[in-house]
């Protein structure tokens, strides 16, 4: 029981990461993979103020600037200095990994003394429910594990909630229009290059957090955690958006949650089943590929059917 809760918390918290792709490739069709290094600075920033004695809500929040700058510097090179968009994320990415040995000082920040937020839940759950382990459904979950997931899940859904009513809002629906007809933004007055920098830097954010946090609960922040994450929050929009088959804002939104849960779930069967964890990002990728690929091979058919019938 403790594997499935912990592979709903790791979900949940990946599903920042999920959002922040989804609104750099979904929102503004834009390919960036500055996240491979924004989650981990986001990771490195509230591991090393966390062992400083920072609170870690601080820490946290601290984490999330530090993500959306690296964001807003991607957007700057993209549309500033006209260097592309791909390549100005590699160029981010890379100097990031620098950046990230720089503010942890080494290549590993254990936290296992730290007070961070995974010790606030579990210091609130053993004042609310004891200290004994929980009992549910025959299953006997720790408290630990308990807090974390529904403290986790709460920051979510509320996160979800104000990244929805966000994008229903004047600037939101800017950024959105940005991403759906540049010209027609731009001629009614709205700058492009600063609706696309705001909007990276918001993605960068959400994925600086979900490192924050993952480092938080794992116990530890390394600097070779961001390796294929991008390919990670991209599979999770993927499968969300195959769940819930509509385009509606919410509705993708919780979709993409659940495709990040989902998704964790399917690999930790994957490693109990005796999946060799070395094999894991080769069969991310494989996966991706096989997603992006499938919805046109079967709109092809679906065509070829309808030519056929009417021949």
């Amino acid at each position: 029981m403790s594997l499935l809760v912990g592979s709903f918390t790791i979900g949940l918290i990946l599903s920042l990461l999920a959002l922040g792709v989804f609104i750099s490739f979904r929102v503004f069709a834009f390919p960036d993979i500055t996240a491979d290094g924004s989650i981990t600075l986001g990771a490195a920033v509230a591991a090393t103020l966390l062992m400083r004695g920072v609170e870690p809500l601080l820490a946290t929040t601290a984490g999330f600037l530090a993500g959306a700058t690296a964001g807003a510097c991607t957007g700057i090179l993209h549309t500033r200095f006209k260097i592309h968009g791909l390549l100005s994320g590699i160029l981010v990415m890379t100097a990031l990994y620098s950046i990230n040995l720089h503010v942890m000082g080494k290549s590993n920040v254990p936290l296992l003394s730290a007070n961070t937020l995974v010790t606030h839940a579990e210091r609130l759950g053993a004042a609310v429910a004891g200290e004994g382990p929980l009992n549910f459904l025959g299953w006997e979950i720790s408290i630990r594990d308990a807090s974390v997931l529904v403290i986790v899940f709460v920051a979510i859904t509320a996160t979800s909630i104000v990244l929805y009513a966000f994008f229903r809002t004047n600037l939101g629906t800017a950024m959105r229009a940005t991403g759906d007809n540049s010209q027609m933004v731009r001629a009614l007055g709205v700058s492009n290059d600063t609706m696309l920098t705001i909007g990276l830097a918001l993605s960068n954010g959400l994925i600086a957090v979900s490192g924050a946090l993952l480092a938080q609960y794992q116990g530890f922040a390394d600097v070779q955690m961001g390796i294929g994450m991008v390919v990670w929050g991209l599979a999770s929009v993927i499968i969300g958006e195959a769940l819930v088959g509509s385009k509606d804002l919410g509705v993708v939104i919780a979709g993409t949650l659940i495709g990040s849960v989902l998704f964790r779930l399917l690999v930790a069967i994957a490693l109990r089943w005796g999946l060799n964890p070395n094999d894991l990002k080769l069969i991310t990728a494989l996966f991706v590929f096989v997603a992006l690929v499938i919805p046109g091979l079967l709109a092809k058919l679906g065509t070829r059917k309808v030519r056929t019938a009417h021949a």
